[in-house]
C-alpha cells in the first residue's frame, strides 16, 4: 500500500513516550471557565480516555487523532485550530490523524453537519484538560505553583526562569484515565487560531496534483480490480463463460461468488477489458416491470405509504378561517453525482487481517460490515480513510471497499485497488429519496395563519452500514449465500430523516407535520446532502412566498411576522440588506427571491437570496448573483465556513435546475453526464457570503445548511420572474417553458 496513507500497529508501537487525549462536543459552550460535576461532551462520552485523543510525541511534536473524516469541509483543520489553541502550541507541531480503526476513537459517521458540533468541543474540552495535567506535572518537577507557570508552543516557564517541556514530561501511560471535563477552557480573547481563516491543511497536495485522494493510491506490487454488475437490481447471474476473460494479458483470476462476479488483473485497462469480456458472456436472469417509472413516482410514494406519524401538534386548531389554501411540491430521485468514481485498495495480509483503504464517511461501521460479510472478526478488518474527490452523502465508497475487499480475499499478499466505471457509478449508487410534500393552512382576512398542516411521503434517507449488517453493502446480497437488504427505516425527533426540517422554524397557533413513510424501495436510496431538509425547506419556503403574495406583503415582511427567534431573524434581515432587497428594481425576466431555514431546526442558520434571469423563448433559467448570511455560533474557520456555505449552494442549484435520476419500468436509465447533466462553470452565479459569528455560543456544523433556503430562493426567483409557481422539481427549461404558455 501507499506507505504516506498507511498507519500500522507496528508503527504506532514504535511511536513511544506519547500522551493520548480525547475530546467531543454535544452542545458544550466554548469558554474560559471551568463547568463543575461536568457531563463529557459529544463523542468524549463514549470515548472518555485521554489516551484515545492525543499523544504528545518524544520528537517534539502533538498527534490529534479524531475520529471524524474530511470531505472537504475542513473538519482537519478546525479540530487542528482548535487542540492548537487549547495547548498553547504553534499548529506546525501538529499533526491529525483522521478515520483509522486501529488508532482513533470511535466517532461514529461523519454525516449530518455533526463534525463541528460533537468533535470540536470534544477536542477542546480534552486539549484543554490534558494542558492543565501538563501543568501539574510541570510544577510537581520545577517546584513552583501551577498557576504561576505560562506556556509558550509547548514550554513550560516558571517565574524563576526554570523551565520544562511536554516532551520532557512524558513517558508513557500518565494519560491513561478517564477525562473529567471539567477542565477551565482558553479564555476567547487569548484564542490565536480559533475564529481565524486557516487554509486547509489538505489542500496543498490537491492543488499541486500530489497523491492526495484514494484514487491516487498506487501501491507496490498493486493489483487492479473491476466488478461486473448485473443489467438491473433484482437480476441473477445463471452462467458465466470465463475462459476468454481468464486468457486476456494480464488477467490474474476471475473471481465468482453466486451472482457476484469480478476480475483481477495486472493493470486497470487490462481488468476492465476483461471485465467487459465476462460481461458479454454472461446470461443473466432479468426480471421486468418491477419499478414504477420516474414519472410515476410521486403516485407511488402516496398509494404505498404504510407508516403514517404524526411528529408535531402544537396549539390549538382555529376551527377555520376566511381562506384555506393548499399545495404540494415534488423532489425527484438525485445522485450524489461524484466527479470521481468511487475507489478503495485492499489487502488480506498474512497475518489475517484484511486493511481496506477507502473514502468512507462511516468507516467503523463500514468496517464491521465487512467484516461480517467475509466471516471474519471486527478487530481483523482495518479501515483507513483515505480523502475522496467529491461527496457528501452516502455514495458507494462502502460498496467500493466491500468489492476490493472481495477480490483481495481472493489474492492474498497483494493489495487489490478497485475504481468503478462511469455507469457503474450512476446507475448503481443510492440516491436521495424522491418525496412529496403537501402543505394545507388556514388563514384570517390579513393573511395571517392560523392552522398549517405539513404532510410528506417518503422513503428512507438512509442506508448506510452500520451495526455489523452487511445486507447495506450492494455486493453481499449477490453473494452465493446472501445478505438481505433489511426494509427502509425512517427516524423521528430530533434529527429526523424525512422529517428532517419538516416542521416549519415559524411560529403558528396551531401547527401539525407528518410524515407518511414506506420501508419500500423501487430505487437504492441513502443519505444525501441535507436528507430530507432539501425537499422540505422547498415546500416551507414556496409555500410562505404563495401566502405572502396572496396577502399581498412582501416576502420578507411576512416572514418576519412569524419568525421569533432572534438570531434566525438577523440572519434572514442580514441577507436581504446586503442584497439589497429594499432597493431592488424589477425587469422583465428578472426576479429576485428569498428563503431562509435552520438546519435541523436546531443547528446552523442560513438564508440565501437569488436573483434570476428567465428567458421567455426557451424557458432557459440563469442565476444572476447569489447572497447568504450564516450564523454557525463560536466560528472555527470562517473561510471554511464560507466555503460549505458556496459548495452548498452550488450543488443545490443543480439539483434544482438539471438533476432526475431516470428510470423506466426495470431499470436506471440516468448513466452518464449526458442523461444526468450537473452544473457547470459558467452557470455558477457571483456568490455573496456574510458570517456573523456568535461567540461564546456552541460551535454549529455547516455543511448542509445551505441546500434547502436555496432550492426555495430558487423557486420563489422564478415565480417572482415569470408569475408562475413552479412546484416540480428539478426546473428544467420544458417545464418552464410549459408553465409560460399556461
Amino acid at each position: 500500500m501507499l506507505d504516506q496513507f498507511r498507519t500500522t500497529r507496528r508503527g504506532l508501537m514504535k511511536a513511544g513516550g506519547y500522551l493520548t487525549v480525547a475530546f467531543s462536543l454535544s452542545g458544550w459552550i466554548p469558554s474560559g471557565a471551568a463547568a463543575q460535576d461536568a457531563e463529557l461532551p459529544g463523542d468524549l462520552a463514549d470515548n472518555p480516555m485521554l489516551n484515545s485523543w492525543i499523544a504528545i510525541n518524544e520528537d517534539g511534536t502533538v498527534t490529534l487523532k479524531i475520529g471524524k473524516v474530511e470531505l472537504g469541509q475542513g473538519t482537519k483543520t478546525s479540530a487542528a485550530q482548535i487542540a492548537a489553541d487549547e495547548l498553547y502550541i504553534d499548529m506546525d507541531r501538529l499533526e491529525v490523524i483522521s478515520g483509522d480503526t486501529w488508532v482513533v476513537p470511535n466517532e461514529g459517521t461523519t454525516a449530518g453537519s455533526g463534525s463541528a458540533p460533537n468533535c470540536f468541543p470534544a477536542v477542546q474540552a480534552a486539549s484543554a484538560e490534558v494542558r492543565g495535567m501538563l501543568l501539574e506535572m510541570a510544577a510537581e518537577q520545577l517546584g513552583q505553583p501551577a498557576d504561576q507557570l505560562t506556556i509558550e508552543n509547548g514550554t513550560i516557564t516558571a517565574g524563576d526562569g526554570s523551565e520544562t517541556t511536554y516532551w520532557d514530561l512524558v513517558s508513557g501511560g500518565e494519560f491513561e484515565r478517564e477525562a473529567s471535563g471539567n477542565a477551565a477552557l482558553m479564555p476567547i480573547e487569548e484564542q490565536r487560531y480559533i475564529g481565524q481563516p486557516i487554509p486547509r491543511l489538505d489542500l496543498p497536495a490537491k492543488i499541486i496534483g500530489r497523491p492526495a485522494y484514494v484514487q491516487d493510491i498506487r501501491a507496490e506490487n498493486m493489483a487492479h480490480g473491476k466488478i461486473v454488475r448485473p443489467p438491473t437490481y433484482d437480476a441473477t447471474l445463471e452462467s458465466v463463460d470465463t475462459s476468454v476473460a481468464e486468457g486476456m494479458p494480464g488477467v490474474i483470476a476471475v473471481v465468482r461468488d453466486g451472482s457476484f462476479l469480478g476480475v483481477i488483473a495486472e493493470r486497470d485497462g487490462q481488468a476492465l477489458a476483461a471485465a467487459n469480456a465476462l460481461a458479454e458472456n454472461a446470461s443473466w436472469n432479468v426480471p421486468e416491470g418491477n419499478l414504477p417509472g420516474n414519472d410515476g413516482i410521486f403516485d407511488w410514494l402516496q398509494a404505498e405509504a404504510t407508516d403514517s406519524t404524526e411528529y408535531v401538534n402544537t396549539g390549538s386548531p382555529s376551527g377555520g378561517g376566511a381562506k384555506t389554501m393548499e399545495a404540494t411540491y415534488y423532489r425527484p430521485y438525485h445522485m450524489h453525482g461524484s466527479i470521481g468514481t468511487s475507489a478503495a485498495v485492499a489487502q488480506m495480509g498474512d497475518d489475517g487481517v484484511m486493511t481496506i483503504q477507502n473514502a468512507s464517511q462511516s468507516v467503523f461501521g463500514t468496517g464491521q460490515s465487512i467484516a461480517a460479510m467475509l466471516g471474519m472478526e471486527p478487530s481483523n478488518v482495518h479501515m483507513q480513510h483515505i480523502d475522496g474527490s467529491g461527496c457528501y452523502g452516502h455514495n458507494m465508497a462502502d460498496d467500493a471497499a466491500a468489492d476490493a475487499a472481495l477480490l483481495a480475499r481472493a489474492l492474498p499478499g497483494r493489495p487489490v485497488r478497485l475504481q468503478y466505471t462511469r455507469e457503474q457509478e450512476h446507475k448503481w449508487e443510492p440516491y436521495g429519496s424522491a418525496m412529496v410534500m403537501n402543505i394545507r393552512a388556514n388563514v384570517d382576512d390579513e393573511g395571517n395563519v392560523l392552522d398549517w398542516h405539513y404532510n410528506n411521503w417518503s422513503t428512507g434517507h438512509s442506508t448506510r452500514p452500520s451495526g455489523g449488517d452487511p445486507g447495506q453493502l450492494l455486493s453481499a446480497r449477490y453473494l452465493e449465500e446472501p445478505f438481505e437488504q433489511p426494509p427502509g427505516r425512517d427516524w423521528g425527533p430530533s434529527s429526523y430523516g424525512a422529517g428532517r426540517n419538516a416542521e416549519a422554524k415559524y411560529v403558528f397557533p396551531h401547527q401539525t407535520m407528518t410524515v407518511n413513510f414506506t420501508p419500500k424501495m423501487p430505487l437504492r436510496v441513502s443519505a444525501t446532502r441535507g436528507l430530507g431538509a432539501f425537499a422540505n425547506v422547498f415546500a416551507i419556503e414556496s409555500f410562505m412566498d404563495e401566502l405572502a403574495s396572496d396577502a399581498g406583503v412582501d416576502p420578507l415582511e411576512y416572514r418576519l411576522r412569524f419568525l421569533e427567534d432572534e438570531r434566525a431573524r438577523a440572519v434572514l434581515m442580514k441577507t436581504a440588506e446586503e442584497f439589497g432587497w429594499d432597493d431592488w428594481e424589477p425587469q422583465r425576466g428578472r426576479g429576485r427571491g428569498i428563503a431562509f431555514a435552520q438546519y435541523k431546526n436546531y443547528a446552523a442558520i442560513t438564508a440565501i437570496a437569488l436573483e434570476v434571469q428567465v428567458n421567455q423563448r426557451n424557458g432557459r433559467v440563469s442565476v444572476v448573483r447569489a447572497t447568504a448570511a450564516n450564523d454557525s455560533g463560536h466560528m472555527v474557520n470562517p473561510d471554511n465556513i464560507a466555503n460549505q456555505i458556496e459548495g452548498g449552494l452550488i450543488q443545490s442549484l443543480s439539483w434544482a435546475l438539471k438533476e432526475e435520476v431516470r428510470f423506466d419500468d426495470t431499470q436506471v436509465l440516468s448513466n452518464d453526464w449526458a442523461s444526468y447533466p450537473i452544473l457547470t462553470f459558467n452557470e455558477v452565479p457571483n456568490i455573496d457570503v456574510h458570517l456573523i459569528n456568535s461567540p461564546g455560543q456552541p460551535y454549529l456544523g455547516t455543511g448542509e445548511t445551505s441546500q434547502g433556503p436555496t432550492v426555495g430562493a430558487l423557486a420563489n426567483a422564478i415565480t417572482n420572474a415569470t408569475g408562475v409557481r413552479y412546484r416540480r422539481l428539478p426546473f428544467l427549461p420544458s417545464r418552464i417553458s410549459d408553465g409560460l404558455r399556461g
